[in-house]
């Protein structure tokens, strides 16, 4: 109210117009805004668009509230498209949205590579402080700005690190958008259009968690694979792709193409219907704007032509759309009917080209003499209906292989007690008939009229004649049937006899599938389920083969011929429930909050709905096929493959509603169980004409007193009644938002078992180690969210093991390291860091897990002195040091390689001090325990002996101690040269059948200096002693050992106080926290100027 008070005073755009255009009926008092303008000229203009384009229409209809009607409804649809025109001229980067990405650069400081999408001006809430400021909404963040009384403020929040997205409200505003990451709750209000922003930030955290978190969704959308190219009006039209998807059930491949507003004739209402055609690769279909009441999906399989009638003043831009069945679809008022019908007429080309059709001998030219493009070629079946008929004149025999069950199995295997064929069944036949006449009315195709009073026959039960030519009708998996002849028996052919684990897990579950039914104690059965698994795990091995896919699988084979179960299976799991055996979980959530709008006492009663959840779980993967008696289960199916995922849902909320009573009285998880299941198995189907088969849960059943039964088609009918206006909409946007909390939780189950396990093997405390991770994963993603799309190997696959499911490459672990390492070494610290990823990676795939980044930082940070020595030991020999090392040249002056300096110091008091004796007994004591350490270390060269010092020096750079240091090093790097050159003298003479050590200390003589003798560099213009000893020494047979250096290194309390002071992460924690982003955009700003200099040489 208040920005539009703002609004009204501010712009004068915003005030009533001085002229308006009102629509009234004659003998009613309200007044309808049809036009307005702020000067006759500019009114009178709007009233000569009305006459010509308006007004002569309408003459056609009988009453005065008709013409209201349709007049509104043309406003309406003009206000829209102008909407949506404006909108589009917006994102065409003009000036204002120009200077916007100018500020969001600078402000942000991002790489190229982050495209804006949006922005919009706020409020974000800071406790009760609103600080006014600019949302911004890019491809991988979502970012605020605000300056505020002389305070800057910067919001930086990753897509993928939103857990929940919701509007809500506060004590001071009723509406705003709450976004909670792990630790952190943000408000943003003051919104123009916060239906919109809402919308947009929905799309842009799903589109961002399914591209960089969901392998599977990535590899088939390939518009995820392009996030650079998301703009806003990209998100509406993938948005709307996807609804028209969902809401008419069709494949993922499916592309919309173009979306119209139109009115169909309904011959069974005798009227046209107002509504609006959808059109995509292989599709055109229809809905109407009232929904239920008729819906049309006409595959281009189906058409034989599409042809443009005369225009007149009752059919205003009619198109005539025809189909093999004999039938013919009349559509007007299309907008640019001349670019719909070419575009239209192309793909419909196409279509007949890659899948070509063949009409039978019964339909003669004749019939089609009206019909424009007709296309012949072979036809693999003619799935319509006569009378409780279907022809298929496909032969079910495959060349080579046993042919597959030619018919459904439950004519061939009837349960026990069935009743003889000739029995009277008078529900039955009179189901029949009732099908019959309507099919009549409606049509027998999969081009059909789908209406309000088809859904009531289908909740009445299918009859068991029909029920499998319907559900493939209805799933519209007979088009997939008729496009791919042969297709199944080839899938059969190569998949029986392989041998993997799919294969072992569906042999396991074989005859744990419906054995009750006699069907499956057969080896015809079993054969026909074990082949139809085998050959969908073939085609689609994303999904494989879960558990439950074998009971799903089973009822369909007792309706349907075993090809058309294969297909009924694929439309199933690709379609309508499309990675629904790998993304259950989403619909569980969605059901919890079903539960908590539909159902408030008994959410306030059970607190922690995730028990129900679980409950529920079976009812969404079986579709209540293993949890309720068979009978009465199919009719649940009919349902499903009439409305798609909202009966099953729907169905539930019945059947918490019908034992909410004694749910709300439960005392615990157990017993709600066992009211649930109860009451689910004594559910009946008073229809079926066959025997009662038992469920899977009967051994809940054994009750004392008989428990009252329900019937199946009360309780459908209850579903729709009550729960039955949840739309395909509704559902999506709420699988939307509990997708990302799903994506979420699948993280923080990786991230928890991630620290499970390294937590015991580290001394880091598990704060710190949480942070780690954070860090380390939010490495990974900086590369996903600006490189390339690489290969799966290095991006997140949820599929490996916890620990792995993260690693990052050789530069990101430069980047950490530089951020993290206590060991900073200068420039010297990036050679480190690659020697220290090679060192770490063992299989040498250059990919590093966390497990192993962790356990280099806590020797870093919390490792002994000998522990934090020998790993520096191993950064300085193979694998680490390479001998393409690009750091080979040594810093060391020439002074402190002369191993002729005496292993003798001065002290600040003059006194000298002789560590020979000292050193002596340590390095005898060394040898003595070589035997029960652990597996030796390779000796270091002397080449690699000169990297290891240059490392050190490099270490004690700006330390505060660094002269102490300084002077301790040179002495330890005296005595270590004069230690590999007393072996390298022994070596050569023969005598290496002895202990190195020993013999060393043998050595290690020579006469006291004087104290000034003991500079360690060379003073400016002093030239250095006995340079020429170091130069004298063969490379390749100096060595010394991990025992040598740290004997040695111990003989100076300097170094000993520096490599055991304690060190605290926390404060490198929050730097890298700081300064990750800026690091990574530094290293691409030099990639791009390196690849522009490349260009541009």
């Amino acid at each position: 109210r208040l920005v539009g008070a703002l609004d009204a005073v501010l712009d004068s755009n915003a005030r009533v117009a001085p002229f308006r255009i009102l629509l009234q009926v004659p003998g009613s008092q309200v007044y309808s805004p049809i036009a307005c303008g702020a000067t006759l000229e500019e009114i009178n203009q709007h009233w000569d668009w009305l006459e010509q384009n308006l007004l002569h229409t309408l003459s056609v209809f009988d009453n005065k509230d008709d013409i209201a009607s349709f007049v509104k409804g043309k406003v309406k649809a003009l206000i829209a498209e102008e909407t949506s025109s404006r909108l589009a001229e917006q994102e065409e980067e003009p000036e204002k949205f120009r200077e916007a990405l100018v500020k969001f650069a600078a402000r942000f400081n991002f790489p190229e590579a982050e495209k804006l999408v949006t922005y919009y001006s706020c409020c974000c809430w800071k406790g009760r402080v609103p600080r006014q400021g600019w949302l911004y909404l890019s491809i991988n963040h979502l970012c605020f700005y605000s300056f505020f009384l002389g305070k800057e403020l910067k919001l930086v929040i990753p897509w993928v690190d939103i857990q929940k997205l919701e509007r809500t409200s506060n004590v001071f505003l009723t509406d705003t958008i709450r976004i909670t990451t792990q630790n952190k709750e943000r408000d943003f209000s003051m919104f123009l259009n916060l239906d919109e922003v809402f919308r947009i930030m929905e799309q842009l955290a799903d589109v961002t968690l399914r591209r960089l978190l969901d392998n599977e969704v990535f590899d088939l959308d390939p518009d995820l694979q392009e996030p650079s190219q998301i703009t806003k009006r990209d998100l509406e039209a993938r948005a709307q792709n996807e609804f028209f998807r969902a809401f008419f059930r069709l494949p993922r491949k499916e592309k919309l193409r173009t979306v119209v507003d139109c009115a169909l004739w309904t011959p069974f209402s005798r009227c046209h219907t107002a509504g609006r055609m959808f059109t995509s690769d292989s599709y055109i279909c229809f809905a109407s704007r009232e929904d239920g009441r008729c819906t049309v999906v006409l595959p281009l399989r189906e058409v034989v032509s599409i042809e443009k009638m005369e225009d007149t003043s009752l059919l205003p831009n009619p198109i005539i759309v025809s189909i093999r069945s004999k039938m013919a679809f009349q559509f007007i008022e299309l907008r640019d009917r001349e670019g719909l019908v070419e575009g239209l007429l192309a793909r419909l080309k196409q279509v007949h080209a890659d899948h070509p059709v063949r009409y039978d001998a019964s339909t003669s030219d004749q019939d089609f003499g009206m019909m424009t493009p007709v296309f012949y070629s072979s036809m693999c079946g003619d799935h319509r209906f006569g009378d409780v008929e279907m022809v298929s004149p496909q032969s079910s025999e495959e060349k080579g292989l046993s042919p597959p069950c030619p018919e459904p199995l439950t004519p061939v295997f009837p349960p026990p007690g069935s009743p003889r064929p000739d029995a009277h069944l008078p529900r039955e036949q009179v189901k029949v008939s009732l099908w019959n006449d309507h099919l009549a009315e409606y049509g027998r195709t999969v081009c059909m009229f789908r209406t309000e009073k088809i859904r009531k026959l289908v909740a009445m039960g299918i009859p068991e004649a029909l029920r499998g030519r319907l559900w493939l009708l209805f799933s519209d998996a007979v088009t997939d049937l008729e496009s791919h002849p042969g297709y199944y028996g080839k899938l059969v052919e190569e998949s029986l006899g392989r041998c993997c684990l799919v294969t072992e897990e569906i042999e396991r579950d074989l005859h744990r599938s419906l054995p009750e039914h006699p069907a499956f104690q057969n080896e015809t059965g079993i054969a026909a389920l074990r082949r139809v698994l085998t050959a969908y795990a073939h085609r689609n091995p994303r999904i494989g083969y879960c558990q439950s896919m074998n009971i799903l699988t089973s009822v369909l084979l007792l309706y349907a011929k075993e090809e058309e179960a294969f297909w009924l299976l694929v439309a199933v799991c690709e379609r309508m429930l499309p990675d629904y055996f790998n993304r259950a979980q989403v619909d569980q959530s969605v059901f919890e909050e079903l539960i908590k709008e539909h159902l408030p006492e008994l959410a306030e009663h059970m607190h922690d709905l995730s028990a129900l959840a679980s409950v529920s779980l079976s009812w969404f993967l079986t579709l209540f096929l293993s949890i309720m008696p068979l009978e009465s289960a199919v009719n649940v199916v009919d349902c499903f493959f009439y409305d798609g995922i909202k009966a099953i849902f729907q169905l539930g909320l019945a059947v918490l509603e019908a034992t909410a009573e004694e749910l709300c009285s439960s005392k615990d998880d157990g017993q709600a169980l066992m009211i649930l299941s109860r009451f689910l198995d004594h559910i009946k189907n008073e229809d079926s004409p066959g025997p009662p088969v038992g469920s899977h849960h009967a051994f809940f059943s054994d009750d004392q007193e008989p428990y009252p039964v329900t019937d199946i088609a009360d309780l459908i009918r209850d579903s729709y009644e009550k729960f039955g206006d949840q739309s395909v909409e509704q559902i999506e946007h709420l699988r939307c938002k509990h997708r990302i909390r799903v994506l979420q939780g699948h993280e923080d189950t990786t991230r928890q078992n991630v620290l499970r396990v390294v937590i015991p093997e580290v001394s880091l405390s598990p704060e710190d180690l949480e942070e780690l991770y954070d860090l380390f994963k939010r490495e990974h993603m900086l590369s996903c969210y600006w490189a390339q799309p690489g290969p799966v190997a290095l991006r997140h696959d949820p599929s490996r093991p916890y620990a792995e499911q993260y690693r990052i490459d050789a530069q990101q672990f430069t980047r950490l390291f530089l951020l993290l390492s206590p060991w900073t070494c200068g420039a010297h610290t990036e050679i480190l860091a690659e020697r220290a990823f090679r060192l770490l990676d063992d299989n040498v795939d250059q990919l590093l897990e966390f497990r192993a980044f962790v356990s280099c930082l806590d020797i870093m940070y919390n490792g002994e002195m000998n522990e934090k020595i020998k790993l520096l030991y191993r950064l300085h020999i193979p694998p680490a040091l390479t001998e393409n090392d690009r750091d080979s040249q040594s810093p060391l002056k020439n002074p402190l390689l002369s191993t002729s300096r005496p292993l003798v110091l001065a002290k600040p008091n003059g006194d000298t001090v002789d560590y020979q004796k000292q050193l002596k007994q340590m390095i005898r004591d060394l040898a003595k325990e070589k035997d029960r350490t652990e597996k030796e270390l390779p000796k270091m060269s002397q080449r690699e002996f000169i990297q290891f010092c240059k490392t050190l020096y490099s270490m004690f750079h700006e330390d505060p101690e660094e002269n102490d240091l300084y002077q301790a090093i040179a002495t330890v790097t005296t005595l270590l040269l004069q230690i590999g050159e007393v072996g390298q003298r022994s070596s050569s003479s023969g005598s290496g059948s002895g202990s190195g050590s020993q013999e060393c200390v043998e050595e290690l003589q020579g006469p006291a200096p004087s104290p000034e003798q003991d500079s360690v560099f060379a003073e400016p213009g002093r030239p250095a002693q006995d340079t020429g000893a170091f130069s004298g020494v063969v490379e390749g047979v100096w060595t010394v050992s991990l025992e040598h250096i740290l004997a040695s290194l111990l003989t100076e309390q300097s170094l000993v106080n520096f490599f055991e002071k304690p060190l605290d992460i926390k404060s490198k924690l929050e730097n890298a926290k700081t300064n990750q982003y800026s690091l990574k955009t530094l290293e691409m700003s030099r990639q791009s100027q390196c690849e522009l200099k490349l260009s541009n040489p």
